[in-house]
């Protein structure tokens, strides 16, 4: 594959691609540069703030919804289509260059392996307090009585949703869009990135989003559907007991409400042998979530690193894949 990769040129596609993800890995999100996730989350905020202001009766709310996903998550395939083209018109190599940077920030494995590891750093000193401080920057359940081993579930299922969600299905979406002439990877990649976005703002069953986010929150299931189901083949398969990490998949995934959480979460559970889900407590309310995996082990700062190792391996082994293909 290095061969081939050295033999392309820089306005290649797949070498588009490989710099992207490079750039994800060496870099992640440089917290000095506006991240298009900002522009989009701001805009939803305005949007439902609006929404909720002035559209009182459930239908209008639901008709807002689906205007708000389907304007933002096409607008922004557009809108970065529109700016690679820009900067290519003023000069090739400057359009290169922010197709790589739009596309690199459409992936969060840099991201999630730093949130993870910058709970796991106190957490390794028996700092407590420290631990849940940090991870209630990244999780939205209660922080502030979670035991060691209620942290070590919440980072291990943190990295099982935000794979798919961050990782793999942005991959996928630019990777597809390597094969539809004319658009590239960027377009697919940022329509997907708002699709996810909108889905953590508003795809709640709760008031005020119970209307508004119904649309959004169906769309991006459906968007991440086969993304997570490729996932957990490629996971199984890295596994060496594919068929029992399978199996598990199918008997515990389909307990979760979600078609795609709890299938990726199953498969970390059964690829490290250890439980998922049970309480949680949400804003004071306490909920029950199922129980995925078999708790063979219990979860260990090893297993959250390993499970970190499990992702790159999938992102690298499907970066691979494309490149050969492409």
């Amino acid at each position: 594959m290095v061969a081939i990769f050295l033999t392309l040129p820089i306005q290649h596609p797949s070498v588009i691609l490989l710099l992207a993800a490079f750039e994800d890995y060496l870099i992640g999100d440089p917290g000095t540069l506006l991240h298009p996730v900002q522009v989009i989350g701001w805009l939803i905020q305005k949007y439902t703030d609006l929404t909720i202001k002035f559209c009182q009766v459930g239908w209008q709310r639901r008709l807002a919804g689906v205007f708000l996903g389907l304007s933002l998550i096409v607008g922004s395939g557009i809108v970065g289509w529109l700016i690679v083209e820009s900067f290519k018109i003023v000069h090739p190599l400057w359009g290169y260059t922010s197709e790589i940077v739009l596309l690199a920030s459409c992936f969060a494995g840099k991201s999630l392996k730093v949130a993870v590891q910058d709970v796991l750093q106190p957490l390794n000193s028996q700092d407590l307090v420290t631990a849940r401080s940090r991870l209630s920057l990244y999780v939205g359940r209660d922080t502030d009585n979670l035991s060691e081993s209620e942290i070590l579930r919440a980072l291990l299922e943190t990295i099982a949703e935000n794979t798919v969600d961050g990782v793999t299905a942005p991959l996928f979406y630019a990777i597809l869009g390597l094969f539809i002439p004319g658009l590239g990877s960027v377009p697919l990649a940022l329509a997907y990135k708002a699709a996810s976005t909108l889905d953590s703002m508003v795809g709640y069953r709760r008031e005020p989003y119970t209307d508004l986010g119904w649309f959004s929150a169906q769309l991006e299931d459906r968007l991440t559907w086969i993304p997570c189901r490729l996932t957990v083949i490629t996971l199984s398969l890295f596994s060496g007991k594919p068929l029992k990490v399978w199996g598990i998949c199918c008997r515990d995934g389909v307990k979760d409400p979600s078609p795609n959480s709890g299938w990726s979460e199953a498969v970390y559970a059964g690829i490290l042998e250890v439980q998922l889900g049970g309480k949680n407590i949400y804003q004071g309310i306490v909920k029950e979530k199922p129980l995925l995996g078999d708790a063979v082990e219990s979860i260990s700062m090893d297993k959250i690193n390993r499970a970190l190792t499990l992702t790159r391996y999938c992102f690298l082994c499907w970066l691979g894949i494309a490149v050969l293909v492409s």
